[in-house]
């Protein structure tokens, strides 16, 4: 998380434990994107990432979480209250 927080990164995962990190620290740095419940390839996973990253740039250049579901994205800005 550092390294790409220092490079200006976005990650990309399933796991929670990036939010829980994030939150526990305060951190506003790096951006997550974090797939929960997206079923099917993961070339059809990156797809629903790619076709949402326009309405999601503004937020993660600013630092920030985004959810992608299979029914909805909710970004919450950080730092984390």
């Amino acid at each position: 998380m550092a390294l790409a927080a220092a490079e200006n990164r976005i990650l990309r995962s399933a796991d929670t434990d990036f939010g829980e990190l994030l939150a526990s620290t305060g951190s506003v740095a790096p951006s997550l994107i974090l797939l929960r419940g997206l079923s099917g390839r993961p070339d059809a996973r990156l797809r629903t990432v790619l076709d949402n990253l326009d309405q999601l740039e503004e937020y993660l250049q600013a630092g920030a979480i985004a959810v992608i579901g299979e029914s909805r994205i909710r970004v919450r800005s950080l730092p984390l209250a």
